[in-house]
């Protein structure tokens, strides 16, 4: 067969298909732009609401409700993250889809009903506007979640930073949860209310743990690592964040996660390079020794985690992966009940 034929025979008709193609899409553009029927285009106002900002899972008999004290920004992560250079905290973020401008975490609170008790960890910033108007909306996500407040029972405290213990009482000391007793270290409580640390740059985490745990200082208890204080839940002690910060086993009918406070901020930066530092640490070489050697053993034994700061709501798994890990979310079952 000659190169005329081949031409004529195979190469016009596929560029006579293409135009066609072409032209009938543009037709296609150009009755899209005209009313069906002759009539108006419906239409609507943005909805400007989101979903309740609760989120519910069983583990074992247990029933967790996560609810949110509302996104925590950081501002700029080659500030807050140390380690390596701002070029390459900059880098991963990119490399993982995600903004180099603004470190945004979240506040996961897990609330645990175990049948005759409900537990609830952490608490969130509070009344505190130290880090923006967005935080301190606990209460409204309980609501939310038809939780309250007086049904609970206990809250573990992960250590004593202002966003962890913040919502415990109101800017005018009133207990929040009037029947909970609160579980804490005491290596943090003796750090965080010391009055003598009011007149150092930890003034403003100074006063807000005062303002939180001394009203309530009678229903305060002290857990020790490796004691399961409460039927369910176990403490494991992660220095270096803040002295006294722990981790939490929580376990029920054979079924367990690990509720991780503050072992990591971020799903990228101080997985992918555990040995980063993060400026909020107490001992961030010590910190970040903790975070390898828990985040080790939490991916070796495949025990799932839920991560206060991580993308909400933060359940899921890590895997070691290279020098580091990898967080796996766990998919949102919505179709409960």
């Amino acid at each position: 067969m000659s190169k005329d034929l081949l031409s004529k025979d195979l190469i016009l008709p596929s560029l006579a298909s293409r135009r066609g193609f072409l032209g009938g899409a543009a037709a296609l553009a150009a009755g899209a732009s005209l009313p069906f029927g002759g009539g108006a285009l419906a239409k609507a106002p943005l909805a400007k609401t989101q979903a309740p900002y609760f989120y519910r899972f069983m583990l074992g008999q247990a029933e967790v409700t996560v609810v949110s004290d509302g996104p925590l920004p950081l501002g700029d992560p080659g500030t807050n993250f140390a380690g390596v250079s701002k070029d390459d905290v900059y880098k991963m973020l990119e490399t993982n889809f995600l903004p180099k401008d603004n470190v945004v975490l979240e506040q996961n609170i897990p609330i645990v009903n175990f049948g005759d008790r409900l537990v609830m960890f952490d608490t969130g910033m509070g009344f505190s506007k130290a880090f923006g108007p967005t935080t301190g909306r606990l209460q409204k996500s309980m609501q939310e979640a038809g939780i309250n407040p007086g049904d609970i029972d206990a809250i573990v405290c992960s250590h004593a930073h202002i966003d962890h213990i913040g919502g415990i009482c109101s800017a005018e000391g009133k207990a929040l949860f009037p029947n909970a007793q609160v579980y804490l270290s005491q290596t943090d409580f003796d750090f965080w209310t010391d009055e003598g640390k009011l007149g150092t740059p930890l003034k403003a985490f100074i006063e807000h743990a005062r303002a939180n745990l001394l009203p309530v200082r009678e229903r305060i208890v002290f857990f020790k690592d490796g004691q399961e204080f409460l039927p369910g839940v176990q403490a494991v002690a992660a220095p270096g964040h803040t002295a006294g910060h722990h981790i939490f086993l929580v376990s029920s009918g054979g079924k367990s996660f690990a509720f991780l406070g503050d072992l990591t901020h971020h799903a990228v930066l101080l997985l992918e390079k555990p040995l980063m530092e993060f400026a909020y640490d107490s001992d961030p070489k010590q910190s970040a020794q903790s975070r390898v050697k828990l985040l080790g053993r939490l991916a070796d034994e495949k025990t799932p985690v839920m991560s206060y700061h991580f993308a909400w709501p933060g359940f899921g798994n890590v895997a070691r992966a290279g020098e580091g890990f990898r967080y796996y979310p766990a998919p949102m079952d919505m179709l409960r009940g």
